[in-house]
């Protein structure tokens, strides 16, 4: 379990968007981050996708301090496995709990890096 912390151990760069190629997850810093071990880059992979899934059925009806403090784990988390769009959607979420715009951005990259999670599970 200590490698899974490892993964979500993200250090502080600025966001970019999408830097692996346009794809949702950057799997080049996945894999650093997991030191190229591809059954640990799955199960980090598998247990983001589900934390971001639970985190779009929550946002909604959580008040905007929770809100917030959740935005704030999500986006620490999707840098930790490079998904640069829900990180950048997430901070946004974290400053701005009552963005309506901010809630549909992030759900929009949270379903894209889901999507393409899923693909690569296949």
């Amino acid at each position: 379990m200590a490698a899974l912390g490892i993964a979500f151990e993200a250090q502080e760069l600025s966001v970019q968007p999408r830097p692996s190629g346009g794809r949702p997850i950057d799997l080049v810093h996945l894999a650093r981050q997991t030191g190229g071990d591809k059954s640990l880059e799955t199960e980090v992979l598998a247990l983001f996708a589900r934390q971001a899934r639970q985190a779009v059925t929550q946002i909604g009806e959580l008040e905007k301090e929770a809100r917030s403090e959740l935005a704030h784990k999500i986006a620490g988390a999707a840098k930790g496995v490079g998904a640069s769009d829900v990180a950048r959607c997430a901070c946004l979420l974290e400053n701005e709990p009552g963005n309506s715009a901010a809630v549909a951005a992030f759900t929009k990259a949270v379903v894209e890096a889901d999507s393409f999670i899923v693909g690569l599970m296949r």
